[in-house]
């Protein structure tokens, strides 16, 4: 029997690319960019789970469930860990790699697929709160331009062998993140999870982290006062952010990240919690509800 550590044999192929509407071809740099794109624009960046209690864990099965299932967006480990699965079940090569956002001194809790295709790598980063809907050549230099942004590779600033993905912007090219050559594993990723999920040091417990990419444009939510703000970016025009009321912004989130009644009910306190405003069981927060 084959082995399969990444149990890729649990995907439900045909639910996931009835999901993001898109049909099973060979492989090929069109096709990856396709899927890609597809996957980006169908499933939100998002934290959502670790605020509300509930996250059920990055393993295939799992991610699938709630992605494929239920409409539902994540984080890296769960959109690299499903685009994995779906790439290698439509015949094409991936491996898998830990990155660091924020630079050379920031633990590897990012996770990106190298494929190769077409005699060449190409580097895929969908699980990113931004994330370029394309695929990338992974030489230095390489660029790419995807509904109107630019994104290029360039070798990382570090010690041991690496990669920098980056994005151009008013001010000029930002890197997204660094990501080394070393093999990856089911309990790396599990490991990364664990932390990046618990942590009192991680962002992502201790506010909202919302991103969605829509035809033309990025949307970002965070928290703000009694609040939102709400981020919007297109490739034409400049980054416009504005601040809405509790009521608008629960209204974005749930159409973008498609949450259920009871989950928008549960998140003041969670939100609250995160920021380390609430005051117990019970208690009335800030936000009045």
């Amino acid at each position: 029997m084959t082995e399969d550590p990444w149990r890729i044999g649990e995907l439900d192929l045909q639910g996931y690319l009835s999901r993001t509407g898109v049909a099973a071809r060979p492989p090929s740099v069109p096709a990856l960019d396709e899927l890609s794109r597809a996957h980006v624009l169908t499933f939100s960046f998002d934290n959502l789970d670790i605020l509300l209690g509930q996250h059920p864990g990055v393993a295939l099965a799992q991610v699938q469930e709630k992605f494929v299932g239920r409409g539902r967006g994540g984080y890296c480990f769960e959109h690299a860990t499903l685009f994995a699965a779906v790439l290698e079940r439509l015949g094409y090569d991936v491996d898998r790699r830990l990155g660091r956002v924020g630079g050379a001194d920031h633990a590897r809790t990012h996770m990106v697929l190298v494929v190769r295709v077409e005699g060449a790598e190409r580097v895929v980063d969908v699980g990113i709160g931004w994330p370029p809907s394309a695929s990338l050549p992974l030489v230095e230099g390489g660029e790419v331009e995807a509904d109107g942004w630019r994104y290029r590779v360039l070798p990382g600033a570090t010690r041991e062998p690496s990669w920098a993905i980056e994005r151009a912007t008013d001010e000029g090219w930002q890197t997204m993140h660094l990501f080394d050559e070393l093999p990856v594993r089911p309990v790396d990723v599990a490991m990364g999870h664990h932390w990046t999920s618990t942590h009192p040091d991680s962002h992502f417990t201790t506010g909202l982290s919302f991103g969605c990419l829509l035809p033309g444009e990025h949307v970002g939510v965070a928290r703000e006062g009694d609040g939102f703000a709400v981020t919007t970016r297109r490739p034409d025009a400049p980054t416009q952010r504005r601040g809405v009321g509790w009521d608008e912004g629960v209204a974005l989130l749930q159409e973008l990240g498609n949450l259920s009644d009871e989950e928008i009910e549960r998140l003041p306190v969670a939100l609250d919690m995160a920021a380390g405003t609430h005051c117990g069981s019970g208690t009335r927060t800030k936000w009045g509800r």
